[in-house]
């Protein structure tokens, strides 16, 4: 499973902003890393310089093998949260997707 991350211009993506991604994601998804072939994550800062709650943006779009891509997307007060956040929500929705797939697995 490869994991890309991108960042908005007002998002460092750094190594440790990088690492930090492949840390949830690897958190929730790695049980299912043989079925995906990849993760996206993108960062945003919604507010741009501006401060706020919920201003950062985390949406996650993974590529199951053979199926059309799954996306989910988070909104936090920061990195960490908006990423935890939007992978627990695509490990729901991947589940459930298996789930239907094969109901007795």
């Amino acid at each position: 499973m490869d994991i890309h991350v991108s960042t908005d211009n007002t998002i460092n993506g750094d190594t440790r902003v990088v690492d930090v991604a492949k840390d949830a994601v690897a958190h929730d998804l790695g049980h299912m890393s043989d079925w995906l072939t990849r993760v996206e994550v993108h960062l945003k800062d919604q507010n741009g310089d501006k401060k706020g709650p919920a201003n950062i943006r985390c949406t996650m779009e993974a590529r199951p093998r053979g199926l059309a891509p799954l996306s989910a997307h988070a909104d936090a007060a920061d990195i960490p949260a908006a990423l935890r956040g939007a992978a627990h929500k695509l490990r729901s929705r991947l589940g459930a997707l298996q789930e239907k797939r094969d109901p007795y697995r």
